[in-house]
């Protein structure tokens, strides 16, 4: 029999709670006459709640009945309409990124629910998230009537919203794109025309609009990313008054027949067949030719990357969740070291505690690293020191790379140990590492491939303001190193993250060797392996302050302690990640002391024989 929703917020407690320094956060005026920190607990645990009762039911759905394209119009699993309403109405919703609203949630503390709800149905959230980046993104840059007409609408759940990038001739290649915007008689309304593929929540019936955010290029407007505007394009045209009005002539060609997350839908959409599509212009129009669009679009697709990888490391830990519970329940095997002695759980043997310990030790990482960087966001948006907001902004465009591709990367081979542990019953429909799998590749590719977000890492992020921004990155890296230094019981794992920052200081050097010799192309090929470095780095550094904290902990409240085991579990992680992870780094070094070029050199020919 298949397994039930399992997953646990202990470590988002942990993360939130103890951890991270949210009373500096509670303290802000957005927050501070509604939420305090004894709130975390009890949002965390009510959200855990609703997503066993309402979401994680649904998950199924998705995979069984999925999202459907019959007859021009798009449906999803009928399950999916009430509980995105009652998340929306409830509060558990968009609602929280509402810059004026009342009684919304920090973001570090609302990632927690959004976490869970990933959990509960993976192909449930994308409504929702874009529904949010859509929000966010009118807010900052629309026009008043923009923000009275379509932020309660997007709120209540009676709307939702898109991204629509991706084009059949301009994917990661943005610049490429050829949707055109044409004037109207109209001040500040578009015709629009051209066509979009991929698009995620691109169609469907849970509600009554779609309100497309669609970069175009404006006649006139120069080539490449600098001549894009960004515009609101519902799917049903909205009159002034705010009521709906005729449909805007964007038409759904069809959906995508995806391996997994099959109740989201995937849709191509043409806007302007028939010559009636209006866009309304977000921010000015270009001057000099160059729109405001891509900037404007960052801003959401910078928030779309965070949601990947929070999908990644969190299926990662469905699969640990899974597995831990199968392991304990699963009699299999006798003692390596009594092979005449009786059968035990599975959870005795040393190549599966081995796999779930790197399940937990890895999924606790990634999430330290994410939910580090929804701190920051926190910071960056509410802290009253301009200093402080700046610090914040530039530690999370460092981050950004690091949490969507490192956890992306790393979910599909964590789900395939997950399955390992399972043997044959893990590549059975009938257990969820399955569905599991097929659900988790997507994330890599997702919000730019994750070798567009290690360009991002090392052609722009190492070089933001002179470098100063990723130094300032390193530093604090290495001041947790050389804080815990001292701390005797984690001498081993100091000096093996001693190491490991100098080996990528000398990658970095090395990289930067190469282009003043005119060898600029090892950075792309290294720039994958060099992202996974940085990610491992900071991992280790994360769950080494962690277990110090813990440590602390167990000291306070003695080993007899009911929570024991938890906090001598994140001890553990952490010293199996840096003893088993962060080594990699020396080993990239090691390999690039070769400069090896084989995969450029290599004939085309000899590829593919």
């Amino acid at each position: 029999m298949a397994s039930s929703f399992v997953y646990s917020n202990r470590d988002l407690k942990f993360i939130i709670g103890e951890w991270l320094d949210t009373n500096t956060i509670f303290s802000f005026d957005k927050f501070r006459d509604y939420y305090s920190h004894d709130d975390i607990d009890i949002v965390l645990d009510q959200a855990l709640k609703i997503v066993a009762e309402q979401v994680a039911p649904t998950n199924k759905d998705g995979d069984t009945i999925q999202a459907r394209f019959d007859n021009g119009a798009v449906t999803v699993p009928p399950s999916f309409h009430p509980v995105y309403r009652f998340l929306n109405q409830e509060g558990w919703g968009i609602s929280n990124l509402l810059e004026d609203g009342e009684g919304a949630l920090p973001q570090v503390l609302y990632s927690g629910i959004i976490e869970m709800i990933t959990a509960g149905n993976p192909a449930f959230i994308p409504y929702l998230n874009l529904s949010g980046g859509v929000l966010d993104l009118i807010q900052s840059f629309g026009r008043e009537w923009d923000k009275e007409t379509f932020l309660p609408r997007l709120c209540s759940g009676e709307w939702s919203g898109t991204m629509c990038l991706t084009e059949a001739g301009g994917g990661s290649d943005v610049g490429d794109i050829l949707t055109r915007a044409y004037p109207t008689g109209e001040p500040g309304i578009y015709k629009i025309k051209g066509s979009k593929i991929f698009i995620t929540a691109g169609d469907h019936d849970i509600c009554s609009n779609i309100i497309h955010m669609v970069l175009a290029r404006i006649e006139g407007a120069v080539p490449g990313t600098k001549g894009l505007s960004l515009f609101i394009v519902p799917k049903i045209w909205v009159n002034p008054d705010g009521s709906l009005g005729e449909n805007n002539d964007v038409i759904t060609v069809g959906i995508e027949h995806k391996m997994g997350i099959k109740g989201s839908a995937t849709a191509a959409l043409n806007f302007g067949e028939y010559d009636n599509c209006r866009g309304i212009l977000v921010g000015n129009p270009p001057v000099d030719g160059k729109g405001e669009g891509i900037a404007q679009m960052f801003q959401m697709m910078n928030g779309a990357r965070m949601d990947t990888g929070m999908a990644g490391y969190t299926l990662a830990a469905m699969a640990y969740f899974n597995a831990a519970e199968y392991a304990r329940n699963r009699v299999q095997g006798r003692p390596y070291n009594d092979p005449n002695g009786s059968r035990v759980p599975i959870i005795k043997h040393a190549d599966i505690r081995r796999i779930l310990l790197n399940l937990k030790a890895c999924t606790e990482g990634m999430r330290a690293m994410a939910f580090k960087t929804y701190y920051y966001f926190d910071i960056s948006r509410h802290s009253p020191r301009e200093e402080e907001r700046q610090r914040a902004r530039d530690r999370i465009e460092v981050m950004t790379p690091l949490v969507k591709a490192y956890c992306s990367d790393m979910v599909w081979p964590l789900v395939g140990d997950a399955i390992q542990l399972y043997g044959g019953y893990g590549f059975s429909e009938e257990y969820p590492l399955a569905q599991i799998a097929r659900d988790c590749k997507i994330y890599s590719l997702w919000e730019g491939t994750n070798y567009i977000q290690s360009m991002d890492l090392v052609g722009r992020k190492w070089n933001l303001k002179q470098g100063q921004v990723f130094m300032d990155w390193l530093q604090d890296i290495e001041t947790i190193i050389q804080t815990i230094a001292a701390r005797d019981e984690f001498t081993a794992e100091s000096a093996i993250m001693e190491q490991g920052l100098a080996s990528y200081k000398r990658i970095k050097s090395m990289m930067d060797e190469f282009r003043q010799q005119g060898r600029g192309e090892m950075l792309p090929l290294y720039a994958t392996r060099i992202l996974h470095a940085t990610s491992q780095l900071c991992c280790g550094a994360l769950l080494l302050d962690q277990a110090v904290l813990a440590s602390d902990k167990i000291r306070e409240l003695g080993r007899e302690h009911w929570d024991l085991a938890f906090y001598q579990g994140k001890i553990d992680a952490a010293r199996f990640y840096i003893r088993n992870h962060v080594p990699a780094i020396m080993s990239l070094e090691a390999i690039l002391q070769y400069q090896d070029d084989t995969a450029l050199t290599i004939m085309e020919e000899a590829l593919g024989r």
